[in-house]
């Protein structure tokens, strides 16, 4: 390996994949994009899927929008790091995008859950993996109720699901409460701050190479 592409291997290991997680309703996509817009150098990872593109959606925006038999190939030859079937369309990421990224020098978010939480971790080392939770079931609830969108059977649905996945994330390494939206922002950045600090560690071969 030559000293250029050690050197981009070093920045690539740097960088991190947080993947937040939680039962619908709970507030994490508001999290994230407000984690973003005051953390620099970070994004939501950019998935690949096999569904056609709805009004205002861009390639390589919203999605890498592939084709089905493409998509397939890519999972055979161990191109995506993880991925999932949703209404007979699949979804997931590409270790190429991971890697383009990384080598950007852009920590990348994962808003998925915890079967893509799992294949990620087990194609990454250290993954840093993050719950958030609602206060109680009943807010959850009451949040549910407030959208307006859903029948009482769906959101009873929704609440069997909730439970399911909170037992099914609870190997996670971080958990947030998302009582008070500002408060569990302030937790999020603080985990990916302490994250970046403990990851960085050519901040002490230079310390070294510079006092030899």
């Amino acid at each position: 390996m030559t000293g250029q592409n050690k050197k981009a291997e070093k920045e690539r290991n740097k960088r991190l994949l947080i993947v937040v997680s939680a039962p619908s309703g709970t507030g994490k996509t508001t999290l994230c994009n407000e984690v973003i817009k005051q953390l620099p150098n970070l994004s939501f990872s950019v998935s690949h899927t096999t569904r056609e593109p709805r009004p205002g959606e861009k390639h390589g925006e919203n999605y890498y929008f592939v084709p089905e038999e493409t998509f397939k190939q890519k999972v055979k030859k161990g191109k995506i790091a993880e991925w999932t079937e949703i209404y007979g369309n699949f979804y997931g990421t590409a270790k190429e995008t991971i890697e383009r990224e990384f080598d950007r020098g852009i920590d990348l978010i994962f808003d998925i859950d915890e079967r893509g939480g799992r294949q990620l971790s087990e194609a990454f080392s250290d993954v840093v993996t993050v719950l958030i939770l609602p206060p109680s079931m009943e807010i959850l609830k009451k949040r549910l109720v407030d959208r307006g969108t859903n029948k009482k059977e769906d959101i009873d649905r929704r609440l069997k699901q909730a439970e399911e996945e909170i037992k099914g994330m609870s190997w996670y390494s971080y958990v947030i409460v998302n009582d008070e939206v500002e408060k569990a922002v302030l937790q999020l950045k603080g985990i990916i701050t302490a994250e970046r600090c403990r990851h960085d560690h050519s901040l002490v071969e230079r310390l070294l190479d510079n006092g030899s």
